[in-house]
């Protein structure tokens, strides 16, 4: 008997325990639905249920949907304004050239003075012996005059005072003014041939050396033209420098002059000369100034190119000018320059700069005397209106102070 109850509180035991796990699945699923519904923000409450897994874009949380169900829409990005080109520079209205080396007469006599007074402190001495006229031709020497035009001067100045005699300080400068004068006069003509003529343009080629400032003096001479009135196309023809290009580039903006130029470094100089004269021809403009790049008058490689350019532009037309540019502080090593270059391209004119920084004045008188051409232009600045041309008698009387 015991037997039996046993058996049945184990059966009923086992009966309750077997219900109980059936029942609670259910229950527990219910609950654990309800809190995940709740964790996604999608129990009851607001009438709508969403999973965010089917939610179309662009609704609810993702577009910052407003209480009540407003979407508020975000406001679109403003565009970027597109870079605006940098504003052209105003044009300038340069000087005319007329009597611009009697303005800066006195930036050339500060520099050249020291030469000049000492050819009149020597010449002024009561006695001139032969020591004394030693002096003279040193000063003459060391002011770059050259040794065989010193020793002219001096026997000229010998001559005159065995002639005159007694002499008064005001007749020793003017015999001194005199020879100088004679020695820096030459029978060519300094004009710049810068008129149109036969229907074409003039054109003008401009070489020499590496750092004599070609680039600058062909900026500074288109200035010059246009405040004389003439019209002007520049050819960037020194394709070896890009800063060259742009250089003269920012010159031409200034003064309203085009700017013929390669945008490929170390193209063909020859066909940047060419198409600049006919870009000069077809504007129907007075003047074409061409920058040729810098060479060592050594090179002969670079020394023939120079030849080509000029044979290639005069194809199309005619050369007017060749002009060289020498530092006028180089003295002696400037003649040998000048020499290779006339003998490669034909040179016309001579352009001195760096004329108001040195003592040695004499520079105009020896290039001259070497190669048979006249100094046309002179640099006394760095200012843009710093280029003159030149004018012996103003030349001398700086010298000599007066």
């Amino acid at each position: 008997m015991e037997y039996i109850i046993l058996i049945v509180v184990l059966a009923v035991l086992i009966v309750g325990v077997g219900g109980a796990t059936l029942l609670r699945p259910r229950g527990t699923r219910g609950v654990r639905r309800g809190r995940a519904d709740r964790d996604l923000g999608t129990g009851s409450g607001t009438g709508t249920t969403t999973d965010s897994r089917t939610r179309p874009p662009g609704t609810g949380a993702e577009t910052g949907a407003a209480a009540g169900g407003t979407t508020a829409t975000l406001p679109s990005p403003a565009p970027s304004p597109a870079p605006s080109a940098p504003p052209k520079p105003a044009l300038e209205k340069p000087p005319p050239s007329a009597g611009r080396m009697v303005r800066l007469r006195s930036r050339l006599a500060r520099s050249q003075t020291g030469f000049g007074s000492a050819l009149l402190g020597l010449l002024s001495r009561d006695r001139l012996d032969d020591e004394t006229w030693d002096e003279i031709e040193d000063v003459l020497i060391t002011a770059d005059v050259g040794v065989t035009p010193a020793r002219q001067i001096v026997s000229d100045l010998r001559t005159k005072v065995k002639v005159e005699g007694t002499r008064t300080p005001e007749e020793v400068r003017e015999m001194l003014r005199a020879e100088l004068l004679a020695q820096v006069e030459t029978a060519a003509s300094r004009a710049l041939r810068t008129h149109r003529h036969e229907g074409r343009p003039a054109v003008i080629l401009v070489v020499g050396v590496n750092g004599t400032g070609k680039t600058t003096t062909c900026g500074k001479l288109a200035r010059s033209l246009i405040g004389d009135g003439e019209s002007v196309v520049l050819g960037a023809a020194d394709t070896f420098r890009a800063a060259a290009a742009d250089q003269l580039q920012t010159w031409g903006d200034r003064v309203g002059a085009e700017v013929v130029r390669s945008e490929v470094e170390g193209a063909d100089s020859a066909s940047v000369a060419f198409e600049a004269v006919s870009k000069g021809i077809e504007a129907e403009v007075d003047v074409v100034v061409i920058d040729t790049a810098g060479r060592l008058h050594t090179k002969a490689g670079l020394m023939d190119e120079l030849g080509k350019v000029k044979r290639v532009v005069e194809k199309r037309t005619a050369v007017d000018e060749v002009l060289l540019v020498l530092d006028a502080t180089t003295g002696q090593n400037g003649l040998r320059q000048a020499r290779v270059f006339a003998e490669v391209v034909d040179v016309s004119g001579i352009v001195l700069t760096k004329l108001d920084g040195t003592a040695k004045g004499g520079i105009v008188i020896a290039v001259q005397r070497e190669l048979g051409v006249p100094v046309k232009l002179v640099g006394l600045g760095e200012g843009p209106d710093d280029l003159a041309p030149f004018e012996p008698a103003t030349f001398v009387d700086a010298i000599l102070g007066g």
